[in-house]
């Protein structure tokens, strides 16, 4: 039975559950295990061959869907790129939904064989006139400039160790990386927005969040309107500051946000975690 602060939480995730069925989420109770052949980002971050079986999947996973034997830096750059989206909307998604912004260990994230996910949520932060306010495992904050900064806090100690342990096998250095983890937050919003079908409320939320560079983000949302004669129905975009590698596996599936672009387009080709 799910108690304390998931049964704070848990509606918020059986909604981002729904609204993002991509992410194949599930919510376990707080300080179990994490099931037999399942992953925690714990594990990731600090058990070398737990690290590296999970790369070798991801390797296996490119080739099945893509016929490629990709390089070991994309590899790497894919995986990570692939927990930095799901493990970002884990703590943001709450925080659309319900201004709650859990404090999630890496150990209370878990990835499934089959890429599914399973969140084992605890502490979280929210403001004083939440109804979930007075519960123990609530830190109450004072106003919502004092929750995107948890949320920001969040996130970042979250994947910092993960960072860490994965920089041997990229090709990239602490300012790409940390953009990288802007950029997924960044697209997990805006992918919400659309699913709830206020794609702006998600944009200008993404853009209060991230309003440009604070440390250890090294750039804002900075979103943009296409021309009106820009070919195509999207009309809001931005460019990623880290290229998400995703071209090296398919080059006909450019994302829309790639900087490598002169000029973002929309590519309805790109699921929402390979670019967004």
């Amino acid at each position: 039975m799910l108690r304390g602060a998931s049964v704070s939480l848990v509606l918020a995730y059986r909604r981002l559950a729904a609204l993002c069925p991509v992410l194949g989420l599930t919510v376990a109770a707080p300080g179990g295990a994490a099931g037999q052949d399942w992953v925690d980002g714990a594990r990731l971050a600090y058990d070398a061959s737990a690290r590296q079986s999970w790369l070798a999947a991801e390797a296996d996973r490119i080739r099945a869907a893509y016929g490629v034997a990709a390089r070991d830096d994309v590899v790497a750059s894919r995986a990570l790129h692939g927990y930095l989206w799901s493990a970002g909307l884990l703590m943001s998604g709450p925080w659309y939904l319900e201004r709650r912004v859990p404090r999630l260990r890496p150990a209370d994230v878990r990835l499934g064989p089959d890429g599914t996910l399973r969140v084992a949520p605890g502490v979280f932060a929210c403001l004083p006139g939440d109804r979930a306010a007075g519960s123990a495992e609530a830190v109450v904050l004072d106003c919502e400039e004092d929750l995107r900064a948890e949320l920001r806090r969040a996130v970042a100690d979250h994947v910092r160790p993960l960072l860490t342990a994965l920089r041997p096998h990229l090709r990239r250095g602490t300012r790409a990386l940390w953009g990288m983890v802007g950029d997924d937050l960044v697209s997990g919003l805006w992918h919400l927005g659309r699913a709830l079908g206020e794609e702006e409320r998600g944009a200008d939320l993404a853009a209060r969040l991230l309003p440009g560079p604070l440390s250890p983000f090294p750039g804002g949302a900075a979103f943009r309107r296409l021309p009106d004669d820009h070919p195509g129905p999207e009309r809001l975009t931005r460019t990623r500051i880290g290229c998400c590698m995703h071209y090296t596996v398919c080059p006909a599936e450019t994302c829309s946000t790639c900087p490598r672009l002169r000029t973002a387009r929309p590519a309805a080709a790109v699921a929402a975690p390979a670019g967004g």
